[in-house]
């Protein structure tokens, strides 16, 4: 059975984000809310939980996993950003978008898309996600909270708790977040092309 962390949007309580990032750490895989929609998220170097991930979505192996990052400086440290693409995702961070860059070698490579090398970065602009990802001290390797056959994105807790109560162990709800996906913009040949149409506003990257 999935823990039900029942936590405030806007002051997460600190007890119950410990409680949350030691699951992670403890080989968890939990639901989290973010600025754009639900998302899986589990520890950076867990391959059970990544496999968990790809069966709960039935995703193959194109699928860009995306590093939910505290903030830019530990972006940095996870995918080269160039100078050409800096400027561009620095003014978009913290926001609804995900990046896809060429990753450095602090990523498992098993993460890694297996003909570019490349791998999703994202800064959330949630209180909840960042409270998260500042008590783990490293990215959390996570992907939508989308399921087969659904167009939309999971967005209610006591839904997924419902749902996945038996492939998740933990669900953070903290009420109603986005309920759509991240833009995403593919920036690993140094040009801006939009992958997926989202919740960040494309125009910037057009």
């Amino acid at each position: 059975m999935a823990k039900y962390l029942d936590v405030h949007p806007v002051n997460p309580q600190s007890r119950l984000i410990r409680q949350a990032a030691e699951i992670v750490r403890e080989g968890g895989l939990i639901a989290y809310p973010t600025d754009s929609c639900y998302a899986l998220g589990a520890a950076l170097g867990n391959q059970a939980a990544k496999d968990r991930i790809v069966a709960l979505r039935r995703l193959d192996d194109k699928h860009h996993f995306t590093l939910m990052c505290a903030d830019f400086a530990q972006l940095g440290q996870f995918v080269h950003v160039d100078n050409a693409v800096f400027r561009a995702v620095k003014a978009s961070t913290p926001g609804s978008y995900t990046f896809i860059l060429p990753a450095t070698k602090e990523v498992p490579r098993r993460l890694l898309h297996p003909k570019k090398k490349t791998v999703g970065v994202r800064i959330p602009d949630h209180p909840v996600a960042q409270a998260l990802l500042a008590e783990l001290g490293e990215p959390l390797l996570s992907s939508t909270l989308l399921l087969p056959g659904q167009d939309e994105p999971m967005t209610d807790g006591w839904q997924i708790k419902d749902e996945l109560d038996h492939v998740l162990d933990a669900v953070i709800d903290s009420g109603e977040c986005g309920e759509v996906p991240t833009t995403v913009v593919d920036l690993s040949e140094g040009y801006a092309e939009i992958a997926r149409y989202g919740a960040g506003d494309p125009s910037p990257f057009e």
